[in-house]
Parts: structure tokens; C-alpha cells; sequence
């Protein structure tokens, strides 16, 4: 990756039970961005944006960040401006509680959120998964994703709605504009979302990437790869 020298920097604290990490392969290749993921023990250094990412254990992860005061990182970096987005099981930690009354992660219970957002979420059974696509609510810009969770949020946090899909909305906005939650995956993928994301979190000028070129080049230099070094219609014959 070659950062430029306008690019924002944004930071990743690795949960030990991490969901869908390829939210994050567009922010590797981007050159207006300086991705930094942060491990156990370590804090989270100065940044414009911090993402907590989605979860298979959100209750456990919620309590793995606080064992290392990322929840005090998170703190200070909003009262200084700083921005945060939370996907998925982040989006949920951001809450003032997480319920599992069924022990669908582990053992029955509930857990405190961060308190950043005034809403709680339940587990339920019931996983949702689906693709989704919509609009951003403000601006229009076009996104897409997928959901996988077993959670449903409630509360006034939701009443400032993130983006307007199909068949219902999705996440929400802090009043004070620096928090962003959603349910959604692939946030980055989709480039007009990408771009806007990106310019609230402080970058200037986005500059468009064709992420999906990128993908379908490499996809190509594979096959050729492939092509040259092995003998394609002795393995099919056999």
C-alpha cells in the first residue's frame, strides 16, 4: 500500500473473536488511508477513526476490550473529535447493555456497553442473514452489504437512522455526528459509500478506487499464473 500524504489514519483494535475481517481489505488498499491494527496490550494511538469491528462473541469481546482500556482509548479520542464506527457486534458494544438471555454465545446473561449510544441489544435464535441494499440517509449515496447477526437494538439512538435499505433501516448516527453504527458488512465496498465515510472521518478530496477492478485484475493474474505453470487439461482429464 502507498499512502499519501493527505491520508487519514484509522485504527483497528483486533478482538479475539473478530468477525468478517475482509470489511477491511478496500482500507488496505486505499491510498488516502493508514490502516493500523491494534493487539492485546497495546493502546490506541492518536487516529481520525477508530472502527470496532464485528464480533462471534460480543459479550467476550466486549470485555476483552475493556481488559485493555481500549474502552478509555475510545473515550478520550471522542472527547478530542475523533470519530467511531462500530460494525455489527462493535455497533452493538457501543450501546449501554447487550442481553443474551438464552446463552446463545455463552452463558445467559447481560453485559454493560460503552454507553455511547442510547439503545440495548437482545440475542436472539434467530440469526439474520441477508444482503441488503439501500441509501445513506442524508445523502443518497448508494450501499450494500450484508447482514449476519443475531442481534435486534432498540432504543432513541436508532430514531437517527444510518441508511434506508429495502425492507427496513439500519443503524444510526450520534446527534453529535461522530459516532456511525451499522449492521451492515462490506461497508467499504460499495465506492460512493466508501467515499463518504472516508470524508466524514476527515479526509479531504477522496479520491475515487475501483476496488472491484482491483479484485477482478487479480482474479486474472491468478488464472494466467495458473495457466503457465500447470497442465489444465491433464487435471481435468483425470
Amino acid at each position: 500500500q502507498q499512502v499519501s500524504g493527505n491520508a487519514i489514519k484509522v485504527v483497528v483494535p483486533v478482538l479475539t473473536r473478530i468477525s468478517n475481517h475482509t470489511d477491511f481489505d478496500v482500507l488496505r488498499l486505499h491510498p488516502q488511508v493508514d490502516l493500523c491494527f491494534v493487539g492485546k496490550g497495546e493502546a490506541i494511538p492518536p487516529c481520525d477513526l477508530i472502527i470496532i469491528p464485528g464480533s462471534k462473541s460480543t459479550r467476550r469481546d466486549l470485555d476483552y476490550l475493556r481488559s485493555n482500556n481500549w474502552d478509555v482509548d475510545i473515550s478520550k479520542h471522542l472527547r478530542y473529535g475523533g470519530k467511531v464506527l462500530g460494525i455489527c457486534g462493535g455497533f452493538q458494544m457501543l450501546g449501554k447493555a447487550v442481553h443474551d438471555p438464552n446463552g446463545i454465545e455463552g452463558d445467559a446473561g447481560s453485559s454493560i456497553g460503552l454507553g455511547f449510544l442510547d439503545m440495548e441489544t437482545t440475542l436472539d435464535r434467530d440469526k439474520t442473514l441477508r444482503r441488503v441494499s439501500g441509501q445513506l440517509i442524508g445523502s443518497g449515496a448508494k450501499i450494500s452489504g450484508y447482514e449476519i447477526h443475531a442481534g435486534i437494538s432498540s432504543g432513541p439512538a436508532l430514531d437517527n437512522a444510518f441508511a434506508e435499505l429495502a425492507s427496513h433501516r439500519d443503524g444510526c448516527r450520534s446527534d453529535d455526528d461522530q459516532i456511525i453504527g451499522s449492521y451492515l458488512h462490506g461497508l467499504f465496498d460499495e465506492s460512493e459509500t466508501r467515499n463518504e465515510l472516508l470524508s466524514w472521518a476527515g479526509a479531504s478530496e477522496v479520491e475515487d478506487l475501483d476496488y472491484a477492478g482491483i479484485i477482478e485484475s487479480n482474479i486474472d493474474r491468478l488464472a494466467d499464473y495458473l495457466e503457465t505453470h500447470l497442465d489444465i487439461d491433464a487435471l481435468l482429464t483425470q
